[in-house]
């Protein structure tokens, strides 16, 4: 404490060294009281051997936190890992790990109750936390919502990093691989930071396809996150390949580029990618109708039980089918579709002899991601006229699935992909 009151004697001397005592008190405040002023956060390094059950899957990231001195037990010895924490806790301990550099630039929460305002105000400096996010006060004991951790590892990421924030930038637009994105539940605002939280393996979604943004964080969740923020938070975002797909998704409408594709050129010398063609209305055969592309997403998968990237486990399970089988000489692809009828009740086979382009008309596929994620697939050929799936006028949003050569194919075969929409081209090839 003598040493806290020295440092504030020091600051009322030296008005010309305000900014940067102010971030050492902070510091001071944060290594010699706040810590421990919470019965959930340790002070210093320990050793874990609590009395309550962990679970399985979080236990070696909990008694990592407790011997690297972040979390600790309560007084009876019990972690309570399905214990909600709260927002001072998880700041407090977040600004621990952080290894960034506090920017004294950045104005804190002037009065926080309780034990924690040095310590929030370290995360703040550290880019974790926007006091403007809070306008109604901090409210220290509420408990963590996964938005706001999502919000609070991305955004502490991109002060460290300039390519950080540009993939929030990147992502504003991107397609978020969680049930809410179609079923609802997931602000627009939400979408960058749930992308870079999910893209670099910070957080995943539940096994129903939830990400969960409103849900509370638990102790054990807490304990998880904290351990892989500490050993990523010096990587680059290049390094996370799901990332890097969202990224291009976000700014393209594919993520055929991030799996090893190139772009063709065009008739006019240009790059031939997505954007191109993307959301361009294309007048079907006869005058049926239009239709756009509006996304082109690669499952990086030659199986259904073997499915690599975050887009591919968004449309294939252990169920999938489709019209055409899975091998390793190509790659499931799955395209997002905007038709506008001008049918009354457009069928399978005036759908399929719409237009020339294979890629133009693809049919829909079966997996259990369709109700998981929320996922309007087009319906088995023989249901699209029964189910009325078209509507005169109305613009029908969907998704249909088909396949890109992953190879050159000692057949000859086409490798990648090609639309041609107003005699403009989307082309992508592999090497």
């Amino acid at each position: 404490m003598a040493d806290y009151l020295r440092c504030e004697y020091i600051f009322e001397e030296c008005a010309g060294m305000k900014k940067r005592l102010a971030l050492s008190l902070l510091a001071v405040g944060f290594l010699t009281s706040g810590l421990t002023a919470s019965p959930w956060i340790a002070a210093a390094e320990g050793s874990s051997g609590f009395k309550d059950k962990l679970p399985g899957w979080a236990k070696a990231d909990i008694e990592y936190a407790a011997g690297k001195g972040y979390m600790k037990g309560n007084e009876k010895g019990n972690f309570r890992p399905e214990a909600t924490i709260s927002r001072a806790e998880f700041a407090a301990i977040l600004a621990r790990v952080s290894n960034n550099m506090p920017d004294e630039g950045k104005t804190g929460f002037s009065s926080i109750p309780g034990w924690s305002q040095n310590e929030v105000n370290v995360a703040v400096s550290k880019g974790f936390i926007s006091p403007g996010d809070y306008p109604n006060g901090f409210n220290p004991d509420t408990p963590l919502t996964r938005r706001e951790l999502a919000k609070w590892v991305a955004s502490g990421l991109a002060a460290k990093d300039e390519d950080f924030k540009k993939a929030l930038a990147d992502t504003a637009d991107t397609l978020v691989p969680v049930a809410e994105y179609y079923k609802g539940g997931l602000n627009k605002a939400d979408n960058p930071y749930v992308s870079v939280a999910l893209g670099t393996g910070l957080m995943a979604g539940y096994p129903d396809g939830r990400f969960g943004p409103g849900q509370t964080t638990t102790r054990a969740e807490a304990a998880v996150i904290l351990r892989r923020f500490e050993a990523i938070q010096d990587k680059k975002p290049e390094a996370f390949q799901d990332l890097k797909e969202m990224r291009e998704v976000g700014l393209t409408g594919t993520n055929a580029i991030s799996l090893g594709f190139k772009y063709a050129k065009d008739q006019d010398g240009r790059e031939a990618n997505l954007n191109r063609i993307r959301n361009v209305p294309y007048s079907l055969r006869n005058n049926i109708g239009t239709i756009k592309v509006n996304r082109f997403i690669i499952a990086n998968a030659f199986k259904a039980i073997d499915v690599k990237n975050l887009y591919g486990k968004m449309f294939i399970d252990k169920s999938y089918g489709t019209a055409f089988r899975m091998n390793t000489d190509h790659y499931e692809v799955f395209l997002e579709y905007s038709l506008t009828s001008n049918l009354n009740n457009m069928d399978a086979e005036t759908y399929l002899s719409s237009t020339t382009s294979p890629f133009l008309c693809l049919p829909g596929f079966k997996s259990g991601t369709v109700e998981k994620y929320g996922i309007t697939s087009l319906p088995i050929l023989g249901l699209i006229s029964k189910n009325k799936f078209f509507k005169k006028g109305v613009e029908t949003r969907y998704w249909g699935a088909g396949f890109v050569n992953s190879k050159v194919l000692k057949n000859g075969g086409m490798n990648g992909a090609t639309i041609t929409i107003n005699n403009k081209n989307f082309g992508i090839y592999m090497e």
